[in-house]
């Protein structure tokens, strides 16, 4: 496969994997690519833990769904995040960025567009949406044959000080490598971000990957191979817009924005 084929396929699986294990040497080579990407003065602040292990999983799992329920009964999720919320077509075409919440059952649709609203999320609580979003999450996540946790050396990642800028893009760019290899290997992942949003779920995960204090757990994520007919899960979004070149792009200054690229189709590799 092209890279640039993989940059243009790669997503996140938001839907179920697979039950077969990852082969060992897709994990081996997940994380030698991971250690190819650049880091300053080579110093590659990252590593990794990988896990299979059912019990575990499932305890990430439980956590995650729990917080999932936890952030959206409390309301706490649709106030950080609304900026983001796409809850019609023509707002994502004029948008091209967020999330079109163009997939949800039956009964919870009338009130999509109300999710931001103190009205919205007691109509909501009121018919256990929390809670079915949050056993829907932790299904997702005990679904998975393998989780990869990424941490950070604190020697290198300092807040406050340009190690930590330089750690973080470092850790962003292996992560990049990890994501677009799963492209080529058939594999699904996604970032299991919801024990972040709630006080004390992280440490938590912290606690269970028996992480030391000379390392920061940054990440966790859900990795698998995806089924071939990629069902959307039944709780889903469309995020597959992206924003125009004259909507990100300058030309010599900020003041001018970049012309005549935004209907010529994309550049083929040759």
């Amino acid at each position: 496969m092209e890279l640039i084929d993989a940059i243009r396929r790669r997503r996140t699986t938001n839907g179920p994997f697979l039950p077969d294990p990852v082969k060992e040497e897709h994990q081996r080579l997940l994380i030698e690519l991971a250690g190819r990407a650049p880091s300053q003065l080579n110093s590659q602040p990252w590593r990794f833990v990988i896990t299979e292990d059912r019990a575990k999983i499932e305890q990430v799992a439980a956590i995650s769904g729990a917080s999932m329920t936890e952030a959206m009964s409390n309301g706490t999720f649709f106030e950080r995040y609304k900026r983001y919320f796409r809850f019609s077509q023509q707002e994502m075409d004029e948008r091209r960025d967020g999330m079109l919440f163009d997939r949800l059952p039956a009964p919870l649709r009338p009130f999509t567009s109300q999710a931001m609203t103190p009205r919205g999320q007691k109509m909501m609580n009121a018919l256990r949406v929390p809670q079915t979003l949050g056993e829907e999450n932790r299904k997702l996540v005990a679904g998975a044959p393998l989780l990869l946790a990424v941490m950070l050396d604190r020697e290198e990642h300092r807040p406050g000080e340009l190690s930590s800028f330089y750690s973080l893009f470092s850790m962003g760019a292996a992560m990049e490598n990890v994501w677009l290899t799963t492209v080529e290997l058939g594999l699904g992942i996604q970032f299991v971000s919801f024990p972040m949003e709630v006080p004390g779920q992280w440490e938590r995960l912290i606690e269970l990957f028996k992480v030391p204090d000379d390392l920061e757990l940054m990440a966790v994520y859900r990795i698998g191979y995806v089924p071939e007919d990629r069902r959307r899960p039944r709780i889903d979004w469309s995020s597959s817009e992206r924003k125009r070149p004259s909507q990100i792009l300058f030309r010599d200054t900020c003041q001018t924005p970049q012309q005549g690229w935004d209907d010529v189709p994309p550049p083929h590799a040759h």
